[in-house]
């Protein structure tokens, strides 16, 4: 019998307290890890490469799946593809006025209304696919000039990805095709470009079809650039550096590809400088020189060593860099940056994970890559902000659920200490799914945080069939070719003895606690991690279930049946030396797979925070047990209006030795604090204040309260940041709140309210976490869910101020008080982008 699964059964505000100010502390401790000067990223071009920024001055306008006529004429005559040049919609003179004009990353899918169509719920109920033709396809275009001094330069437009099924199009000719949405993508536009003059690109983009079956966007949701070489010059992600700890130094492995599109052959020679985490040449080393034919390639390689390496870890994410040179005569022909990190990693069958010789466990959890207001076209500073939420609950680790990851979530989890289980999207050995995997480890095997590679995700055909050892055992024999310092895993939820589960080098358990024991005594040579665990479901601020508004208690009570609560699987892994840890499903609640209601919830309640990044209350419990700094969190609101001398639950997450607990100044009870769990009363409601006093040593170190809060009376806008880089990408996170007439947030506020930017900035998007909110993502207003809700802000490059007004939308009376602040954005030099 096939095993009950999420994926099997889908497919058939926190008040201003002391625990949210711990929050933001922890974000803030989190995002600290960040260098200023390199919290965007290291530049990977080095002169004379080019590498410039392709997401600025696009159009875009819908075509149509089904009618040519509404396609821009694409497909009219079968015979298309064969005329080069035939194209005029890719022509620069074509007339794309009436286009819309945008800048990338970009998912028109967050833009749709949702629709009331089962088929739709995995996805979000977002009008895609063949019933939906006239919103399943959209074009991009791109008018841009290339200097005369090119002429002779290997030109080539970089997709990072796009979803789903893109044909590219240049001055009026098709160039390729690419039918992945995860993957990146790379052409070379060199012979079709008009040098000294006006070119155009134009991108079809075609949604119809999905990878998965969560959310996934639509259009060119990540970044693109326009890279120039010389003819001779390095291979797209063929550099590696890998280096091995011994003693006291770090032995440093170097290897790359050089190519050769030049009509004569060149001997060039490879030179490699290693630079510390400041800055400092620590180490060298060059390649024999070797003749590249034209047309051809050559791989070089080297050693070096770096004497008392910075380790990477979470606590300490050192990272150095490698400057990589090619050279013919002593003259520079091209160059990059591959930033690394040093750090030693094992898996052992009986004592779990260790990073740099330490045993640590994974506390980790599972994310898509949506967020509130942007969809899937998340711009760097929300992958950076993402990652500073799960640091803040003590998480160490992220499962890239499941698919090939955006290289600034990466980047993000490098700099801020953020190890990675980095899966891809197809479970296949066949070409394209190959093709998947390949391109995943050759652009991620240089980062630090990646610990794993996982083949896929609960492909049931695979974990059961002889087909699946046998394809699992070529998708491992080739990662490991790729790279030979990380071992394979993936996400199996049944049948461990058959199929992809013998070729792996780390069995992946998902759920499945019953079976766990009994396998590591039948295979006791084998490592095991927890690639998928918990699928607690709850609803952010609400403490009561209701199966008439969709909503889940945030007590942590409630899960489906194949999964665990938060305790259950934390304490089982927590007491098993033999298991690395585990991947909690999910850190972030995502569109799509809405669980456990069906219409009108548009999203999974799985998160540990919602949508917008809001900590449900179990996120205390992770950072209680995970982290290192003292919890006491205590829940839930005290606003029960008219239950009065009605039971209330009350409970308090916390790592202190005792917690009493007050009503009013009465005293509830005192309870020891046991390990791993939390602390429960039963509290008649009456209007006030409930106080939690945690002890340490006998000592109260600690205090919590929750009041009774009145009618809510103003708002309050608060950001991440007030001054940001007027950069063109760089955002302003906003948080949304009520405050009663005493400043007091109100837990319970559902106000609509409106928002007007002025100044140089425009509204990226808005949020507020319900499961169950159908307003738009692009509009300038947003009801509060439970007292919160979010705002995101894009600066323009013009240096200046941005000033967000919020009031109430509402019709009743009283209005609240309108708030208004202002955001710098400050002037830098931005990075290097396609005028």
């Amino acid at each position: 019998m096939k095993s009950l699964t999420r994926r099997t059964v889908l497919q058939s505000g926190l008040a201003l307290s002391a625990a949210s100010l711990v929050f933001r502390s922890g974000l803030a401790h989190a995002e600290s890890l960040l260098d200023p000067a390199t919290a965007a990223g290291l530049d990977s071009a080095v002169a004379p490469r080019e590498r410039l920024l392709f997401d600025f001055n696009w159009k875009f306008t819908f075509g149509n799946a089904d009618d040519p006529s509404r396609d821009l004429g694409f497909g009219r005559d079968q015979g298309d593809f064969s005329t080069t040049g035939a194209f005029d919609f890719a022509q620069p003179k074509f007339d794309d006025s009436k286009w819309r004009s945008l800048r990338l990353p970009h998912d028109w899918a967050v833009e749709l209304p949702f629709v009331d169509d089962p088929l739709l719920e995995s996805h979000g109920f977002k009008p895609l696919g063949r019933k939906y033709p006239d919103t399943s396809v959209g074009w991009y275009r791109r008018v841009f000039d290339i200097p005369q001094e090119d002429l002779g330069r290997r030109i080539a437009v970089l997709f990072d990805g796009a979803f789903r099924s893109a044909l590219v199009f240049v001055n009026g000719c098709f160039i390729g095709r690419h039918e992945n949405g995860y993957a990146p993508f790379l052409f070379d536009l060199s012979d079709f470009l008009n040098y000294g003059g006006s070119n155009a690109i134009t991108v079809r983009m075609d949604a119809t079809f999905g990878d998965g079956w969560f959310y996934e966007g639509a259009g060119i949701y990540r970044h693109v650039w326009l890279q120039k070489t010389d003819a001779l010059h390095l291979g797209e992600w063929e550099s590696y550096v890998r280096p091995q700890l011994k003693g006291n130094a770090a032995r440093v492995s170097l290897g790359t590809l050089v190519r050769n599109r030049g009509t004569q052959t060149e001997n060039a020679r490879v030179r490699w400088e290693i630079l510390d985490p400041e800055g400092r040449t620590v180490a060298s080393a060059d390649a024999p020189q070797a003749a590249v034919a034209p047309d051809g390639s050559a791989a070089f390689t080297a050693e070096t060593r770096i004497p008392a390496p910075a380790l990477w870890s979470p606590q300490t994410p050192q990272l150095y860099s490698a400057l990589v040179t090619v050279e013919t005569d002593g003259k520079t022909r091209d160059a990059e940056r591959v930033t690394f990190g040093v750090r030693s990693i094992e898996f052992t069958a009986d004592k779990g994970f260790f990073l740099n010789g330490k045993s640590v466990k994974i506390q980790g959890t599972c994310n898509h890559q949506d967020h509130a207001g942007v969809g899937a076209a998340v711009p760097d500073r929300l992958q950076q902000y993402r990652v500073s939420v799960l640091k803040a609950m003590g998480g160490n680790a992220v499962r890239t659920s499941h698919n090939m990851p955006a290289p600034e979530w990466v980047e993000a989890c490098d700099r801020m200490g953020m190890m990675m289980m980095c899966e891809t999207r197809m479970m296949s050995s066949s070409p394209e799914g190959m093709q998947q995997l390949e391109a995943m480890i050759k652009r991620y095997r240089n980062s630090p945080a990646v610990i794993l590679w996982s083949m896929g995700n609960e492909e049931w055909a695979m974990q059961q069939e002889v087909q699946g050892a046998q394809i699992g055992d070529d998708m491992v024999r080739r990662s490991h070719e790729l790279d030979p310092t990380r071992l394979c895993t993936a996400a199996v939820n049944g049948a461990y003895q058959t199929g992809i589960s013998t070729a792996l080098d780390v069995e992946g358990v998902n759920y499945n606690l019953g079976k766990i024991d009994d396998y590591h005594r039948t295979h006791p040579q084998r490592p095991m991690v927890g690639s998928e665990t918990a699928s607690t479901v709850s609803t952010r601020g609400t403490y009561i279930t209701d199966k008439l508004r969709n909503w889940v208690s945030a007590y942590d009570v409630n899960r489906p049946p194949w999964a665990e609560l938060a305790e259950e699987w934390w304490k089982f892994y927590a007491a098993r030396d033999y298991l690395a840890g585990g991947f909690a499903w999910t850190g972030f609640d995502y569109r799509g797979e809405p669980t456990p209601y069906a219409w009108p919830s548009i999203n999974s309640q799985f998160g540990i925070v919602d949508t917008c990044g809001f900590p449900k209350d179990s996120f205390f419990y992770y950072k209680a047990w995970w982290g290192a700094d003292p919890v006491l969190h205590l829940f839930p609101h005290w606003n029960w209006g008219q239950r009065l001398g009605e039971p209330v639950q009350v409970w308090v997450h916390s790592n202190l030795d005792e917690v009493e607990l007050f009503l009013n100044g009465s005293s509830q009870g005192r309870q020891k604090v046991q390990p791993l769990t939390h602390l429960e009363w039963t509290v008649k409601f009456a209007p006030g204040a409930i106080e939690a006093r945690g002890y340490k040593n006998g000592a109260v170190v600690l205090t919590e309260r929750r009041e009774t809060t009145g009618d809510p009376a103003t708002i309050r806008l608060t950001a991440d940041r007030t001054t940001i880089d007027a950069d063109g990408e760089d955002i302003a996170i906003l948080r949304v709140e009520a405050l009663d007439s005493q400043g007091r947030p109100v837990p319970t506020a559902d106000n609509l309210i409106q928002f007007t930017i002025t100044g140089e900035g425009a509204l990226l998007g808005v949020g507020n976490g319900d499961p169950n909110c159908q307003e738009s993502d692009k509009e300038p207003k947003r009801s509060l869910f439970n007292g919160l809700a979010q705002l995101i802000v894009q600066g323009t490059k013009t240096p200046g101020t941005i000033t967000v007004e919020a009031h109430s939308a509402d019709r009743s009376t009283p209005k609240l008080v309108p708030a208004s602040l202002t955001i710098t954005t400050q002037k830098v030099q931005p990075r290097p982008a396609v005028t």
